[in-house]
């Protein structure tokens, strides 16, 4: 998880409530899987190591932006590319 996002003993329980009544095979299958592609293509994951001035520069871009780390990155490289 990202940010300050905290599991509550509430959510937990939730959880576990829902896991022994049992999930519904044909709704799971209908959800999918992992994270939506990005194109039609598979994307392929690298890593970059940054400074700590670097990751708050981004943090601070992303925040403003309302957006994600790789959002934050990915509009960056667009912008550097065009």
């Amino acid at each position: 998880m990202e940010g300050d996002d905290v599991v509550t003993d509430e959510q937990i329980q939730k959880w576990a409530d829902e896991a022994e009544a049992g999930y519904e095979v044909e709704e799971l299958k209908r959800r999918g899987r992992g994270r939506p592609g990005r194109g039609t293509e598979p994307a392929q994951v690298i890593a970059v190591r940054l400074t700590a001035e670097e990751l708050a520069a981004l943090d601070a871009y992303a925040a403003r932006e309302h957006l994600s780390r790789s959002e934050a990155i990915r509009r960056a490289l667009a912008r550097y590319a065009a």
